[in-house]
């Protein structure tokens, strides 16, 4: 069994600190600083006029404010499971912009999104948290839908690959990143987490579900190993 919403937001509730770090991100994500540099230059330069940003499972606030450095004076609305989580990031993000900044907790396949509100989406991290293919495709056309005409979608996220000798050879690279990361016991500590909380997808058929929920315009901007940063523009 798959961990639950409550079990998810319970270990994120005790790791503030790792999620706190800008200049190294998260350090279990493979490219983590240079995935976080793509998306958010990618999203100023697609979407320069930008006013309002939606940062979905925002964690301690990184992505936004790393969105923050490239377009000054967003008003940013971050959404996270974790209440600790999203008052680090509150604080964080606050001090970076004269814009509002609100902090809603809960989770995406439950929010209340406003309709054509949002300039920007950034979701990192947290899409592979959607169990079910209902679920995937429920969450992407919400996101479709709570962009502007004109936004941009974009996701930094974990991703599996659809042949298996694929798949086995990516994974085997991760777990030798880990390792030389730290060691062979912190490999297997992130595996069993992953194995029990996360149900990733493959890059490819991410793809073709934006294209399904109405997005003309899809653009992958980095993969190694089994992550990968994307997106995707509303026109």
């Amino acid at each position: 069994m798959k961990s639950s919403v409550a079990e998810i937001r319970a270990r994120f509730d005790k790791d503030v600190e790792r999620f706190s770090n800008l200049e190294t991100g998260q350090s279990a994500t493979v490219d983590a600083p240079l995935v976080l540099n793509l998306i958010t230059r990618a999203a100023a330069a697609v979407t320069p006029q930008a006013h309002e940003l939606l940062d979905v499972g925002a964690g301690a606030g990184n992505y936004s404010l790393k969105m923050l450095q490239a377009l000054p004076g967003l008003n940013v609305t971050l959404v996270d499971l974790s209440r600790p989580m999203l008052d680090r990031a509150l604080e964080r993000v606050s001090a970076a912009t004269p814009g509002s900044v609100t902090a809603l907790q809960g989770d995406v396949r439950e929010l209340d999104l406003r309709p054509h509100r949002y300039d920007i989406i950034l979701a990192a991290a947290v899409l592979h948290h959607m169990r079910s293919d209902a679920e995937w495709e429920a969450v992407a056309g919400r996101l479709f839908y709570a962009l502007r005409p004109g936004g941009s979608l974009w996701i930094a996220d974990l991703i599996t690959h659809s042949v298996p000798a694929v798949q086995e050879q990516m994974w085997t690279r991760y777990g030798d990143y880990l390792s030389g990361l730290k060691d062979e016991a912190y490999r297997d500590q992130v595996f069993a987490y992953i194995d029990k909380e996360d149900t990733p997808r493959a890059l490819m058929t991410q793809l073709d579900l934006l294209r399904k929920v109405g997005f003309t315009q899809v653009e992958l901007l980095h993969k190694n190993s089994v992550f990968a940063a994307f997106g995707a523009v509303k026109t």
